[in-house]
């Protein structure tokens, strides 16, 4: 994991891990960000609430980013659970906002006993490398499939930003001192300025966010509706992405820590308003797309800064992010994602687990949620049973 002729690694201006924190800082902002005022609103959730929601799982989750990231000296970047946020979105339509909460408390206690006793290390270490890869790949060929379909939205954007990836990526001597992605992120602000419709600046509302400290009420039917699939969300949805995710970048992810950590942070989190802590799949991925495998942490760290200035300034950026035009986030989530999407293919479809890969590539792709779980976990669920039928002589050569 680590290198030692880097070990001044550090000293250097961290120029690559700063365009990959900043990537990944304008997909969680934006997309995702969408996704709980969507499921907020819905709730019947008010701006206040909303605003409490999204320091909580900015700042809270910025500050253990850094810490964590800075103790293991790796890549690990937390946010919050998107599949369990729509689980939420639903669950609002029959339980109180205070129910949720104590839903949250609960499932960060379940996420806890889980991390302490190292169970969900053992599951991690049981489960076939190809078939989780398989799930990863049909989550992020989504970042894909979105960056092709902007070309049809804003086809002159897309086309300079998606040239200059593959310009600069071309030239090994230009690549190795001028990452593709500040290329991207330059030319890309620049044409957004010439079409005077990239950043837009809110109007109105307060600057500063206020949070709120929230007190639950516990009832039988929230826990039954949320608790479980809320960790189910965080543990097979998301942390399993991400822990994958670092693994092949080179890293070695602490499992039972890292489930520790979000339960710990989603009992903080959980009182100001937001919805359970995970380790997260997509922003991990742009950290660790490029640059030196020992200066990915520096890129967390950046990452975890940026998350905590916008949760502080929450109620004021939101805005102006969402009103970035989509072709562009697209295209920065695609670009920056292909090299770990190929991976993911990769290792999913080589030998071992190729039939087992495939359903769970089909089952997540496909996106139905199942009793209220995310897609995810169903991809690794029938993904195994699938290999475990047709594939028995693969478990017993690992």
């Amino acid at each position: 994991m680590t290198e030692p002729s880097d070990a001044s690694a550090p000293m250097r201006l961290p120029v690559t891990e700063t365009a990959n924190a900043f990537v990944a800082f304008l997909f969680a902002a934006s997309a995702p960000v969408a996704i709980i005022l969507s499921a907020g609103v819905r709730g019947g959730l008010s701006e206040a609430d909303l605003a409490s929601w999204i320091f909580a799982a900015f700042a809270v989750n910025g500050v253990l980013t850094i810490g964590m990231s800075a103790f293991y000296r790796q890549p690990l970047a937390f946010f919050w659970t998107i599949p369990g946020t729509v689980l939420v979105g639903t669950a609002l339509q029959s339980l109180s906002f205070e129910e949720v909460i104590g839903a949250y408390l609960l499932t960060g206690l379940l996420l806890l006993v889980l991390g302490l006793t190292g169970w969900v290390r053992v599951a991690m270490a049981r489960l076939p490398m190809p078939i989780v890869m398989g799930m990863v790949a049909g989550v992020f060929v989504r970042f894909g499939l979105d960056w092709i379909r902007a070309f049809e939205t804003d086809f002159v954007l897309v086309a300079a930003m998606t040239a200059t990836f593959f310009g600069l990526t071309a030239l090994p001597g230009v690549r190795d001192r001028f990452p593709p992605m500040i290329g991207v992120l330059l030319v890309g602000l620049v044409i957004l300025v010439s079409q005077d419709g990239g950043t837009a600046a809110g109007s109105g509302g307060p600057v500063f966010a206020a949070p709120h400290l929230y007190r639950p009420a516990f009832s039988l039917a929230a826990a039954l509706e949320l608790v479980v699939p809320l960790a189910i969300t965080v543990i097979a949805a998301q942390n399993a992405q991400g822990i994958v995710i670092l693994r092949q970048a080179g890293h070695a992810p602490p499992v039972s820590a890292i489930t520790t950590a979000c339960g710990g942070t989603s009992l903080i989190t959980g009182l100001l308003g937001s919805v359970s802590t995970c380790l997260t799949g997509p922003s991990n991925a742009i950290l660790v797309s490029s640059g030196k495998v020992a200066r990915h942490w520096i890129a967390a760290v950046l990452l975890g800064g940026l998350a905590i200035v916008f949760g502080i300034f929450a109620p004021a950026v939101t805005n102006l992010l969402l009103a970035t035009p989509a072709a562009f986030l697209s295209t920065l989530a695609g670009l920056a994602l292909l090299r770990t999407l190929q991976a993911a293919f990769q290792t999913a479809f080589g030998p071992g687990f190729p039939l087992g890969a495939l359903i769970a590539f089909l089952v997540t792709l496909a996106g139905v949620p199942v009793f209220n779980i995310g897609a995810p976990f169903w991809g690794l669920v029938f993904g195994v049973l699938a290999s475990l039928v047709m594939e028995r002589e693969a478990f017993g050569r690992r």
